[in-house]
């Protein structure tokens, strides 16, 4: 049975820390006890085969080679990061349970060993912990707000998430990051370390890095901690994000930091207390404080799956709602591959395909259409997500689906987004269409996103013939027709349009439009947030 490391003061000789999700040196809670706990040290990993399975519905591939890629850059970061502390990273392929009963076996240290590893929530990693045949010691270190802190008990948990934010803002701290100690105490003499596997071994081919991605960057600890410094220090991005956090092409719209987040390669206090010195240093505005409420909803969806479990996963939902989804795959193939004929839609999933990323404003937009247009199954969508997503996190990733299907934690009923009001919302001029659907690229300005409502001589102009170089679309919703004949907007989103999948954070994201008016709207409509956060007469 796993004992919190606070209720735990006797030391062990040795001690095995397992990584699963928490890749880093700074701020790990579970290293640091670990530590703290032995005078030898086992950092351990473990490429579990249950994560390379297929999915639990319809078998995808459960880590896909994007998302398993940026997973292999992780762990190799740490056993660098780990050599610079003097010690080393403990490989194997197996099941962490079954690993650590061999290693204990081998170096036969039954009566002077505790294992320690941070909490997860959601089913298939706790049973791991409870598979565990030694002392355990587990540590919650996933999020901004620690479960130890917040002011009220789990069933109390707010099902929405603006409740949730505001009862943590005005009475929840956010703890100090922990200083790990330069040198870490030594491997016991002799063991075997194990090697990284090549992406070959899962069955995958190193993907292609594609010259248009919006995410160049490479897995683990180093390249996030770089990015945290660029996007703060060195581009001051930070002080725009509110204002470009919808963009859809290039690597600085929004943060990026969700991949990272994903796989713990960074903390969310890391980052919460670099926005933090950043405001004392250079400026607090509307943006520096949006991205640490991006964060807030990180750790809402952690905690809404610590609250309903399994309910995360079921077709009806936390709200237990029967909903009579559909599984027609022909559809769920058109919407898989980027061909519903709908070239918004199309131009997001490509690029999903293509590069582990999409952003935002896309996430939203292809999750209302397979689950309001389309009335698909959600689940095809999350197991789809889960297996591309570079930033996939489980509470996130699904809990979002929830919200965006209508029976997760989200207060207005039947949300519905215009997705070609969206895209020449968020794509006015048709740039990020063309980039995605080169067939497309001679259908200049915004009209792209309407290609089925153009003429033959417009088609023919732009070297298109609907049903054979681009699909006609597979659905027509009878809302678009209010926005197919007018001019690229620069302004707001829907009015439905509250919250979104955006940038900070792998399973979940922020709120509000960020363009012209609709951002003013959102704005007031978070102002008691904003007017908390640049009190004088509050706790920072």
């Amino acid at each position: 049975m796993a004992a919190p490391a606070s209720q735990i003061k006797a030391a062990a000789k040795y001690a095995i820390c397992v990584f699963r999700n928490d890749l880093r040196i700074h701020d790990n809670e579970a290293l640091f006890v670990a530590n703290q706990k032995s005078k030898i040290l086992l950092p351990l990993y473990c490429f579990d085969p249950r994560h390379y399975s297929g999915t639990y519905h319809f078998g995808f591939p459960k880590t896909g080679g994007h998302r398993l890629q940026f997973l292999i850059d992780s762990v190799a970061d740490l056993r660098l990061k780990l050599h610079s502390h003097g010690s080393d990273l403990i490989i194997r392929k197996g099941k962490p349970e079954e690993v650590i009963l061999d290693l204990i076996k081998t170096l036969n240290i039954e009566n002077d060993v505790v294992v320690v590893m941070h909490k997860e929530v959601t089913e298939e990693e706790i049973k791991v912990e409870s598979n565990i045949k030694a002392p355990l010691i587990t540590v919650w270190g996933h999020t901004l707000y620690h479960v130890e802190d917040v002011p009220f008990q789990l069933k109390q948990l707010p099902d929405v998430y603006t409740q949730f934010r505001q009862k943590v803002e005005d009475r929840a701290p956010i703890r100090k990051l922990i200083n790990m100690p330069n040198q870490l105490n030594p491997l016991p003499p002799g063991i075997s370390l194990g090697t990284i596997p090549p992406i070959e071994d899962f069955g995958f081919t190193a993907p292609k890095k594609d010259t248009r991605t919006a995410f160049p960057f490479s897995g683990g600890e180093t390249a996030a901690l770089e990015r945290l410094k660029d996007y703060l220090w060195v581009t001051n991005n930070v002080s725009t994000y509110k204002e470009t956090r919808n963009g859809m092409i290039g690597p600085d719209f929004s943060t990026k930091f969700s991949p990272w987040l994903a796989l713990g390669c960074i903390s969310p206090r890391q980052i919460y207390w670099e926005i933090k010195k950043y405001e004392k240093e250079r400026r607090a505005n509307q943006s520096t404080y949006w991205v640490i409420f991006e964060l807030l909803w990180r750790d809402y969806f952690r905690y809404v799956g610590l609250k309903y479990g399994n309910k995360l996963f079921f077709a009806g939902g936390i709200k237990g709602e029967t909903v009579q989804w559909k599984t027609n795959m022909e559809y769920f193939k058109a919407w898989q591959e980027g061909r519903t004929g709908i070239p918004y839609i199309d131009a997001n999933m490509r690029e999903l395909a293509a590069t582990g990323f999409m952003s935002n404003r896309g996430r939203q937009n292809v999750a209302s259409f397979l689950t309001k247009d389309l009335k698909l199954d959600w689940r095809l969508g999350a197991e789809w997500f889960e297996s591309l997503l570079l930033d996939h996190d489980v509470c996130s990733n699904y809990g979002n689906w929830l919200y965006s299907a209508g029976i997760g934690n989200d207060p207005r009923e039947n949300r519905k987004f215009n997705v070609v009001k969206q895209g020449l919302d968020y794509d006015g001029d048709g740039n990020y269409v063309r980039l995605w659907v080169p067939e497309l690229s001679d259908i200049k300005t915004g009209k792209v996103h309407c290609i089925w409502t153009l003429s033959n001589t417009q088609l023919e102009a732009g070297n298109v013939i609907l049903g054979q170089s681009y699909p006609n679309p597979i659905v027509i919703a009878p809302e678009w027709s209010r926005h197919v004949n007018r001019p690229a907007a620069s302004g707001g989103a829907d009015a439905g349009d509250a919250r979104g999948k955006g940038s900070v954070s792998s399973r979940g994201r922020g709120q509000g439009s960020g363009r012209g008016k609709g951002q003013q709207g959102q704005y007031a409509g978070q102002k008691r947030g904003l007017d908390f956060y640049f009190s004088n007469t509050k706790p920072k």
